[in-house]
């Protein structure tokens, strides 16, 4: 994951990229993933935690590593940042300090459970190659001997994570990198580094590369085999892929890479590691696995996953916004956390394009979540106590944003509007408009959190006006998005 100009990219790609990603993405057809990820589309929200020995610094996850010309990329830690292969080995050294002894899943796990979330997604291993579950295949892993929390009953934190989740009846996901800055068969220490892709060529390599291939395959496998049922592999390092010149690369690099703001086009290589093949022997473990491959076009990405944005409207495929909740995708110390408005308008306008949320929380080098993570998820799953059905289980409902009401329905035919509140909005009009749609006049209309039924008025063509009572004004204790819920329209 990487931090990017989100705003610059907003204005200037997304109406492209939108159609892009529609032409990129290529349906499934096995029925037992099928009918997973269309269980998978109902969830609606989901954890995403970025942790490894890199909190330490807090830094922006492997990236300064790469020796590309990006904001995410500054060596601004260590003794040496200005010697780069001195800081590699300061970098890599933080192994032997990583020590999150106070690493305690059940508490995370119960307070996503509070929030509404469904699943979730961690960071088994990022660019680095810092293994966060007990691989045989490197000793580059928290459950190597050199790392202090080795000794820890709780060391193997991939398993912990899942389990713990998986009590709270969580599906679980297992991000992975493919691509390891740490291996020598990715990034050979005969050459330094030129950029964030292999270091030599493995056409010209072909014995080396394909150890890497095995390599990747095996840690994957064990992923699958050793750690319960994984319903998700979410694989990150787009560039990793074969090289047909129209799938190496996520969308924001390869529109980017021709404006004039410091971005650099980035080599293209042919990094081919035979994913249909390993997808195959990952769905012989297990059979309804899904597959995200991120940014990579072709069968094995299941749903795309726009990164830091929302679309500005409803896809013709499944999706996932993945967005950072503070600070950024790794722990940030003193990190500034979204308010609960934002939290809960976020999930209401993507759920209401017929997207999941992925939320990033990202935990501290010592195995804790910051207190601004909890406030957050606490003041979700206030709102989501009185407001989930309007949430789980729906569909779209055209035009999905009306102003500031964003839309849901359920396949029985029930009707949800949801009123976003401005920033200092903290009392229920005493109106709320919707001009696209009406219900039937035996319709009956309430407010989620409130058993009056409420006075509803024609308006327009197709449009009507419920009316909100002064006492349902004064004694609400919502905040945030108030729900109007229609049994039934015409």
């Amino acid at each position: 994951m990487k931090c990017i100009p989100i705003l610059a990219l907003s204005l200037l790609f997304l109406g492209n990229v939108i159609a892009q990603e529609h032409e990129r993405y290529v349906p499934e057809t096995n029925p037992l993933v099928l009918k997973k990820l269309e269980a998978w589309q109902d969830l609606k929200f989901g954890l995403l935690m970025h942790w490894g020995a890199y909190s330490q610094w807090g830094i922006v996850e492997s990236w300064s590593l790469c020796p590309e010309e990006y904001g995410w990329c500054q060596r601004t830690m260590g003794k040496n940042p200005d010697n780069y292969f001195e800081y590699v080995k300061e970098y890599e050294a933080l192994k032997n300090t990583f020590n999150p002894t106070k690493f305690d899943p059940q508490k995370w796990a119960a307070a996503a459970e509070y929030a509404g979330m469904k699943y979730v997604i961690f960071t088994t291993k990022h660019h680095d190659g810092f293994c966060m579950f007990d691989t045989k295949y490197t000793d580059y892993k928290i459950t190597d001997n050199d790392c202090p929390f080795s000794t820890n009953p709780r060391a193997n934190v991939t398993k912990e994570i899942f389990e713990a989740f998986r009590a709270k009846d969580f599906w679980t996901g297992a991000y992975f990198s493919k691509p390891d800055w740490h291996h020598p068969n990715y990034w050979d220490p005969k050459y330094p580094p030129r950029d964030r892709n292999v270091n030599y060529e493995p056409e010209a390599n072909p014995d080396k590369w394909q150890k890497y291939v095995d390599f990747t395959h095996n840690q994957i496998m064990e992923l699958m085999t050793d750690y319960g049922e994984v319903d998700i592999l979410w694989l990150d390092g787009g560039w990793v892929a074969k090289d047909d010149k129209q799938t190496i690369e996520s969308w924001y690099d390869r529109q980017l890479a021709n404006t004039e703001n410091g971005y650099l086009k980035h080599r293209m290589v042919n990094q081919d590691i035979n994913m249909n093949e390993l997808v195959k022997k990952a769905r012989e473990k297990q059979p309804d696995l899904l597959v995200v491959d991120r940014a990579v076009h072709g069968i094995n990405q299941n749903y795309l996953t726009p990164e830091n944005r929302v679309p500005d409207k409803t896809l013709n495929y499944p999706w996932e916004s993945c967005i950072i909740s503070g600070g950024g995708w790794s722990h940030t110390k003193d990190a500034k956390y979204m308010s609960g408005l934002e939290g809960v308008q976020l999930l209401v306008d993507i759920v209401a394009k017929g997207g999941n949320l992925l939320l990033n929380v990202a935990p501290t080098p010592e195995g804790e979540w910051q207190k601004g993570a909890y406030d957050l998820l606490q003041e979700i799953g206030d709102w989501m106590k009185v407001n989930s059905e309007a949430i789980y289980e729906t569909k779209t409902l055209a035009p999905y944003k009306e102003n500031n009401i964003c839309m849901t329905q359920k396949e029985d035919g029930t009707t949800y509007y949801m009123y976003l509140a401005a920033e200092n909005e903290e009392t229920i009009p005493d109106e709320i408009m919707v001009n696209s749609h009406r219900p039937a006049q035996n319709a009956k209309v309430t407010l989620l959190g409130s058993k009056k039924e409420l006075k509803w008025e024609a308006v327009g063509e197709n449009g009507f006006k419920v009316i909100i009572p002064r006492s349902i004004q004064k004694n609400s204790a919502l905040k945030y998005v108030w729900t109007i819920r229609v049994d039934k329209l015409y």
